[in-house]
């Protein structure tokens, strides 16, 4: 193999950068000459692919989103898109494609292998809802964004003596909850994999209240609702003041952890040496720090799961 592309697909996440510069060096190491799809699938319908250089990826490691820019497209869906991008790959004379990101980019690499062109996945997304790794690139600095703005939160709450909901990313996992409310010394953690009792929660605040606690901080998934709703009913059903803090999209920029980018450069390189070897349909990953791969068909097959011991934990540090 002697040429391969990169793209990053989905939503953008902390330490992309990384892992295209890791993708384009490694290849490059080898004699193999890589060539960058620019916005993901809908850049690959509409050729917009350039060949990149070493001096191409520089300077980019610490830096957040993706040089390669990224774009939702729908038209991939459908074999006509496919087809259109299959076209542009024969046209440039691509033979593998590395792609970066989430389980929607996946099923866009497994339909390419499917067609004939071997491609590889790399694990990007903040949520860390990617199932066989253990972390995907992105999520420690997503993590850290939000543990930095709990702490922010936490010194106006204890000044002011009120309750917080702060609402956090995840519309189907709840990883960002989990962990940043562990870390954040959350009263309250609520996450999609888990129902919960409103009488519970409320029951906590009053505790906590009783006993004389002036503040408290109520981590919300936005995947479980509305964190400006779940507020409102938390005022009503306490009578405590309360205000609400909805982070949005600044927990996707940012300049990756030192974790991130090393994590995106590994996951990167290995994932180059399963394209040269001519390895299609996989997509890599890291498990006790041991980098691995699977079949693309097994991971979409299988449901993202949070770690319970750590929900129960968190309850458990939080009465």
């Amino acid at each position: 193999m002697k040429r391969i592309g990169v793209l990053t697909s989905g939503g953008d996440s902390p330490g992309m950068n990384a892992a295209v510069r890791a993708v384009v060096r490694k290849a490059i190491y080898h004699d193999v000459e890589v060539y960058g799809v620019f916005h993901g699938y809908a850049g690959l319908i509409e050729g917009q692919i350039e060949k990149l250089e070493l001096g191409s990826v520089g300077d980019i490691i610490h830096r957040g989103g993706t040089k390669l820019y990224t774009a939702r497209c729908p038209e991939f869906k459908t074999i006509e898109g496919q087809k259109k991008g299959i076209e542009q790959l024969k046209k440039h004379g691509i033979e593998g494609l590395v792609v970066i990101g989430g389980d929607g980019s996946y099923m866009g690499a497994k339909k390419l292998t499917e067609h004939g062109f071997p491609c590889v996945g790399v694990p990007g997304t903040i949520d860390n809802d990617i199932p066989g790794t253990d972390f995907t690139i992105g999520f420690d600095t997503a993590l850290n964004t939000v543990i930095d703005a709990i702490d922010k939160i936490r010194d106006t709450a204890t000044s002011h003596e009120r309750t917080y909901v702060i609402e956090v990313m995840g519309r189907h996992a709840g990883d960002i909850a989990l962990w940043s409310g562990l870390a954040g010394g959350a009263e309250t953690i609520l996450i999609p994999e888990v129902n919960y009792d409103m009488d519970d929660v409320v029951a906590r605040l009053n505790r906590g209240h009783d006993r004389g606690k002036k503040h408290s901080i109520i981590i919300v998934a936005e995947g479980v609702g509305s964190g400006v709703e779940f507020g409102k009913k938390i005022e009503e059903a306490t009578s405590l003041e309360t205000r609400v803090s909805v982070l949005g999209h600044i927990q996707r920029g940012g300049s990756p952890t030192a974790f991130d980018r090393v994590l995106a450069s590994r996951l990167g390189a290995f994932a180059v040496e399963l394209i040269l070897q001519g390895k299609g349909g996989r997509c890599v990953g890291i498990q006790s720090n041991q980098l691995v791969d699977h079949d693309i068909l097994e991971i979409l097959d299988r449901k993202h799961t949070v770690d319970q011991s750590m929900y129960q934990l968190s309850q458990e540090l939080s009465i």
